[in-house]
């Protein structure tokens, strides 16, 4: 179920790039027409305030990198043009078989989606999500639902399409999400805890991890300076970018 050693070469490229919303609502109001940042913009990005991005934004980067590494790979996603929308990207190994690659959910690795491969297996999993064992269950052509299992009996899914999004949606897509600034701030990002790397959620001024023992709640409260000295500790995030971020998310609250 492990990806190939090209595919994970380029997805541990982004081990430490949280997914995020704070991006969306800064670039809003930068004074381009365009609101879909381009890579060479999320490179510069990344290099003046540490920041990386949404999903979309998340989803473009990778392909890119996919591409410059010589892998072959695809936007896959679901409710494109709704403010539910979700990307992701599919990754094909050297004899054409499928892995999912979702950073947008944070995800710890790539995972085998083709379900008649030999290597296959719907057995319960660990390392590749943080706090929950997942299971690839098959469901009807080139769908699959991943089941999520948390601690003390918890149970979420969510079904994939595999089929590929053509860029010119997908794009259209990503414009569409950039211009739509959802009233919560989100903010999550994989971070080491004890033996393991857990899933650290900020989201509507609380933040909460995710570990393998369980749900451990943490801060709740609307002070912007407390989230800006908070998530630069996490990610290194441009303290200045932070508060301009968390600002403009409590003006539209």
């Amino acid at each position: 179920m492990l990806p190939t050693k090209s595919i994970l070469h380029t997805w541990k490229k982004f081990d430490s790039f949280p997914m995020e919303t704070l991006t969306k609502a800064w670039y809003f109001d930068q004074g381009t027409q365009k609101k879909q940042r381009d890579v060479s913009q999320m490179k510069e990005h990344l290099q003046q305030y540490g920041i990386t991005g949404n999903c979309f934004d998340l989803a473009l980067w990778l392909l890119d990198e996919f591409k410059k590494d010589g892998v072959k790979a695809y936007p896959i996603g679901s409710k494109f043009n709704t403010e539910k929308a979700h990307v992701a990207v599919i990754a094909l190994d050297e004899n054409g078989k499928r892995y999912l690659c979702d950073l947008g959910d944070q995800w710890l690795s790539s995972i085998l989606v083709d379900t008649g491969a030999e290597d296959f297996t719907n057995d319960k999993l660990s390392g590749f999500f943080p706090g929950a064992k997942i299971q690839v269950q098959p469901e009807k052509e080139d769908f699959i639902e991943i089941l999520y299992h948390r601690p003390n009996g918890k149970q979420s899914s969510q079904t994939f399409d595999l089929k590929p999004i053509e860029m010119i949606d997908f794009m259209q897509a990503a414009e569409f999400s950039q211009n739509h600034i959802h009233p919560y701030p989100l903010f999550e990002c994989r971070i080491p805890y004890q033996s393991e790397v857990a899933h650290w959620e900020f989201y509507n001024w609380e933040s909460f991890l995710s570990a393998s023992d369980g749900l451990h709640p943490e801060d709740q409260t609307e002070s912007i300076e407390h989230w800006v000295k908070v998530i630069h500790e996490k990610s290194n995030y441009s303290k200045d970018f932070l508060f301009d971020a968390l600002t403009k998310y409590k003006q539209i609250t």
